[in-house]
């Protein structure tokens, strides 16, 4: 629609709608949100999903002996899987729709983020596409995370502390 289009019964005109009048309406036009039902279905989603991770956890641990320490890596390689599969699928995302911020647990979050951007790409070559926008909104979590930890271990060094051994 032209800048300049007037719009017929409305009390306001395109060409002279300022950013405030423009939040205000689309204020009134936006659906109410239950800020407490969006909490309690991100708590049960977000619940479920580490609730599966440590069932499949325990899975590695009963049928394969394996130690904790032993079956963390392989329940994060199953839990990547899943949340890949599942946003191919178109899955992940309607999940994501209900359960908010609780299908941002951090290994399926992020393995959604990167298949997501890659999946979006993908028309645009595997190199140009895929590999150079798979980590446009992942990236900023994996700087974020190097810088931490950067930080994290200058403090430790600073203070002389040694971290956490385990015997």
């Amino acid at each position: 629609m032209p800048a300049n289009t007037k719009n017929k019964g409305a009390k306001f005109s395109l060409d002279t709608l300022t950013h405030q009048e423009y939040k205000n309406i689309a204020q009134k036009h936006e659906p109410a949100r239950s800020i407490f039902k969006n909490c309690v279905l991100a708590f049960l989603i977000g619940g479920g999903i580490c609730f599966i991770g440590q069932a499949i956890q325990l899975g590695f641990m009963t049928w394969f002996d394996m130690s904790v320490k032993e079956a963390g890596s392989p329940t994060v390689a199953v839990l990547i899987i899943i949340s890949v599969i599942l946003t191919c699928l178109g899955v992940y995302d309607k999940i994501a729709q209900v359960a908010g911020a609780g299908t941002a647990v951090p290994v399926t979050g992020f393995a959604n983020s990167m298949c997501s951007a890659a999946l979006e790409h993908k028309a645009e070559g595997y190199v140009l596409g895929v590999g150079a926008n798979m980590f446009k909104l992942a990236g900023s979590v994996i700087v974020f995370g190097t810088v931490a930890a950067f930080f994290v271990g200058l403090v430790y060094a600073i203070l002389g502390l040694e971290g956490v051994h385990h015997p």
